[in-house]
């Protein structure tokens, strides 16, 4: 019984071992390193900034052109990263977004809004240090109703 008492106390000092070895950040410590790749920081940040209400489209208007060819194409994947671009150093990112806003949001609290979940989502999921998100509106999009195909447009030859 004596054992089992002195096993949590001896497992939980030898973790307070490997985290005092260990540097301020959770990517580097004296046992290795962790790098975190640029794709994978940019992904996270495109899906973070089209979770975010008022956010219609990520990208400026050659990537979403680009991105709407691709998606036509059968078998292709979405671009998660289209609009997104950062830079990760050993401890810190620093990410820039491109975006269309839907007509009628409050752009500045949109932009802070989009910096909030993306700093949230990038610094929890990789533990880097997200030293900032710059935000570019592109565009606002307006919905007037209609559908792009246009099928109910009657044909303009017989």
């Amino acid at each position: 019984m004596s054992s089992t008492q002195s096993s949590p106390s001896s497992s939980s000092s030898s973790s307070k071992d490997v985290a005092s070895r260990g540097e301020s950040s959770a990517l580097v410590s004296s046992l290795g390193s962790t790098t975190i790749a640029d794709t994978v920081v940019s992904k996270i940040a495109g899906i973070a900034t089209r979770d975010v209400d008022g956010v219609h489209a990520v990208g400026g208007g050659t990537a979403r052109a680009v991105g709407a060819l691709r998606e036509r194409i059968p078998g292709a994947r979405t671009n998660h990263s289209q609009g997104v671009s950062v830079e990760v150093g050993e401890k810190q990112a620093a990410i820039d977004l491109d975006i269309v806003a839907d007509y009628g949001v409050a752009i500045a609290d949109l932009a802070t809004g989009i910096r909030r979940h993306v700093i949230e989502a990038v610094e929890r999921m990789t533990g880097l240090q997200v030293t900032e998100v710059n935000v570019t509106v592109h565009d606002v999009y307006l919905d007037d109703g209609s559908n792009d195909d246009d099928n109910d447009a009657p044909a303009r030859v017989q």
